[in-house]
């Protein structure tokens, strides 16, 4: 642990601040950093809301009928679990390329540009997280009783209704849970999203891709305030994460 944890998360508060705090807040105002941040934002702001929406109609789907293809749809699910972040950016290549299956489609849509571009950085950062939510809440609903949503519904309640106050309250905690792992992974993803990004500074850098561009640049100090600030990220999330599950553990 000392090796591989716990050494190298100090070393790079070490880095980041041994020539004093100066040089790490005038980092934090250049402008390819603000901007590699705000990039990082948008991906986390896209991906986290857009899955956890699919995510929640996904587990009510699967984990309230059974139907034929459900084990084969849990497998798929799984995917971007088992799938390298370096192909699933190859597969958006191969589709979204200048030469790839959609690419008459985006052509004809006046030049659409996904690759290298925000658009292909949100499609590899959904694919990559999509499945967090809804593996969090399925085992969630199929162990919940269903008996009180269909006594909301034969009092009168809409589905709406049902879902917004039954069916939420029972899951608050576990859909905030798959969201903090959600929002962590969009954060820290760097293999799918540098294929698809094109890593061009100023335009397509996450603080992931800028902490390995700035690094070859010889730009070490930039390097190590990106790392110090998804170091301080990691850290929240783990707070939050075990912040939850000490407290809500049996309903997660």
């Amino acid at each position: 642990m000392a090796l591989i944890l716990f050494l190298p998360a100090l070393n790079v508060f070490y880095q980041a601040f041994r020539n004093g705090a100066a040089p790490f807040f005038e980092n934090l105002v250049d402008p390819d950093f603000l901007h590699a941040i705000k990039m990082t934002a948008l991906m986390a702001g896209i991906a986290v809301p857009l899955n956890t929406a699919w995510g929640v109609a996904a587990a009510l789907l699967i984990a309230r009928n059974e139907f034929r293809g459900k084990a084969a749809l849990l497998s798929v699910l799984d995917l971007p679990f088992s799938v390298s972040p370096v192909v699933a950016g190859m597969m958006l290549v191969l589709l979204y390329g200048r030469t790839g299956l959609f690419a008459p489609l985006l052509t004809a849509a006046g030049g659409v540009k996904v690759l290298y571009a925000a658009p292909g950085m949100v499609l590899a950062t959904l694919f990559v997280t999509l499945p967090y939510v809804c593996r969090e809440l399925v085992p969630i609903l199929e162990a919940s009783d269903i008996g009180e949503e269909e006594a909301a519904a034969t009092l009168g309640a809409s589905p709406w209704g049902v879902f917004t106050q039954v069916t939420l309250p029972n899951i608050k905690w576990g859909l905030l849970y798959g969201m903090v792992l959600t929002n962590a992974r969009a954060v820290g993803e760097f293999g799918a999203v540098a294929v698809v990004s094109g890593n061009i500074v100023g335009r397509t850098q996450t603080l992931t891709l800028f902490v390995e561009s700035a690094y070859k640049e010889y730009n070490t100090a930039g390097a190590f305030a990106a790392a110090v600030l998804l170091s301080l990220l990691a850290f929240a999330t783990l707070y939050v994460k075990d912040r939850l599950e000490r407290d809500h553990g049996d309903e997660i």
